[in-house]
């Protein structure tokens, strides 16, 4: 399961970076998606900073499955938005979400710790 969950970071951390960065730097596609939504290009950059550090956090020891999380309610966030304002299709969302669901399971024994569980 190491190279599962190595495979997936790393497919993740592109994917997230990549949007990250295509945010911050004002790609017009990002700008036009956030006129659309109508909360304010502030949430753009937030929504970037939040992209990148989470994909720092999948590489973080201990820290996997708070990056996971994050990443993966930032796509339930792009999910919602797909289906109820911008359309037409929320599939990459999707899968982006699954995905970072499958290092969330990989990683589940951080969970306790972050739960004030741990012994």
């Amino acid at each position: 399961m190491k190279y599962v969950s190595l495979g997936l970071r790393a497919l993740l951390t592109v994917a997230f970076v990549a949007a990250g960065f295509a945010k911050l730097s004002g790609v017009e596609m990002m700008v036009a998606t956030y006129d659309a939504l109508g909360v304010g290009q502030w949430f753009r950059y937030v929504t970037g900073l939040i992209e990148i550090g989470g994909a720092v956090l999948l590489w973080l020891p201990g820290l996997q499955v708070v990056g996971a999380g994050l990443l993966g309610a930032t796509m339930v966030g792009a999910v919602l938005s797909h289906w109820l304002i911008l359309g037409p299709s929320a599939v990459p969302a999707i899968v982006m979400g699954l995905l970072n669901a499958a290092v969330l399971y990989l990683h589940r024994d951080q969970i306790p710790r972050f739960l004030g569980r741990a012994s």
